[in-house]
């Protein structure tokens, strides 16, 4: 018997559009989100006026609460999961899923944890493609010793993170290596060194909420290992200093056995990073 896993996506898996079909099947959470964000969450997604998907602090809530409706109709369709992970963001998504903490109280979480991130400016990332996380490490250690590793996304795609001119002036150094490199659109030095500030004030807002233990294993970012009672809110804070070791743990989650794993929110990002590491690449 395979284990059902559920995977949640996090930033960057935005688009205008999403989450239309789930909408009107779940008003009440809706209600409820629109209430705590100050704003119709639903136009957000379906609208993306002024261009806002794009701005951190309405992308992490918009993403969360599209991803939590998925939830909510695959638990109707095929029951709780035996397991669940999410990619940055989206591990709100797999705790809240495990039963950690309620919908509310996720996406209060999402909500400050957005807005801390968007303040932090004058950072970026960027992809790296067709070099292997010791020869990303080397290039970092003896050229680029600003920028951090970011993202583990596969064999072969890594993310690092850093000030705006580095990531820029990095551009050439892992193009000499035969890479391909790829900025991305985001507004920070996401789970860098540089996010220490956000880590600091998101620790103090976690400070007030109780958290349970999860209901069935949630795989850290941090570790590539299932959380433990004593590892909240801990992990879910080193998240914004820390890589997404998100091969790591997508191989912990292949070596306990025969897997479904299904994608839960916007996009097929997570299912095409799935069958990258399946690939070796």
């Amino acid at each position: 018997m395979k284990n059902l896993v559920c995977m949640f996506p996090g930033q960057g898996a935005q688009f205008a559009g999403m989450g239309a079909e789930l909408f009107p099947l779940f008003p009440q959470l809706v209600e409820q989100a629109n209430d705590l964000l100050g704003y119709d969450v639903r136009e957000l997604c379906l609208k993306n006026p002024d261009n806002l998907l794009q701005q951190t602090e309405y992308t992490q809530p918009a993403i969360f609460v599209v991803n939590a409706l998925h939830y909510k109709q695959f638990v109707q369709t095929r029951g709780v999961p035996d397991m669940a992970l999410g990619h940055s963001l989206g591990e709100t998504n797999a705790l809240h899923a495990a039963g950690v903490f309620d919908f509310e109280t996720g996406l209060r979480i999402v909500k400050t944890r957005g807005a801390l991130m968007a303040a932090a400016k004058n950072g970026g990332m960027a992809a790296v493609i067709g070099l292997s996380l010791e020869e990303v490490r080397e290039i970092l250690s003896e050229h680029c010793p600003e920028l951090d590793l970011a993202n583990i996304n596969s064999m072969q795609q890594i993310v690092v993170s850093g000030p705006l001119e580095s990531i820029a002036a990095a551009s050439s150094v892992f193009e000499d290596a035969f890479a391909a490199y790829v900025p991305l659109r985001v507004s920070g030095a996401f789970h860098s060194r540089y996010m220490a500030q956000a880590e600091a004030l998101l620790a103090q807002t976690l400070h007030s909420v109780t958290f349970k233990t999860p209901a069935f294993p949630v795989i850290s970012n941090v570790s590539a290992l299932p959380y433990s009672a004593n590892d909240l809110p801990h992990l879910l804070i080193k998240q914004l200093t820390s890589p997404v070791r998100w091969l790591d743990s997508i191989q912990y989650v292949l070596g306990t056995g025969k897997c479904e794993c299904h994608e839960l929110g916007p996009g097929q990002i997570l299912q095409n990073l799935l069958e990258k590491i399946l690939s070796g690449r």
